[in-house]
């Protein structure tokens, strides 16, 4: 099983991510991507399936044109995890 951050290693870890932030409900990290257009949009949301599926780690998002509200938590571990934390970088390396 994969464990949940502590404080200290979630504040660290959010240093290195300064555009997500945390939130309370659920448990972990939002980030809003806002692109030229929906198919720009559309085409984002498609490189972080690929990515989430490779990783089998699956983020809460919403589209709407062209905005996409991503959070990330693990379900799993009751928080905010490692597992979060790579997939957010990985999604940051794609703008």
């Amino acid at each position: 099983m994969i464990a949940k951050l502590d404080e200290e290693e979630r504040v660290l870890a959010l240093r290195t991510l300064p555009e997500w932030t945390p939130v309370q409900t659920p448990e972990g990290i939002r980030r809003l991507f806002t692109f030229r257009d929906f198919t720009a949009a559309f085409g984002f949301m498609t490189q972080v399936a690929l990515l989430a599926e490779k990783a089998d780690h699956h983020p809460e998002w919403s589209n709407v044109y062209n905005r996409v509200d991503i959070t990330l938590t693990t379900h799993d571990a009751g928080g905010l995890s490692r597992r979060d934390i790579d997939l957010a970088r990985q999604i940051d390396a794609l703008l």
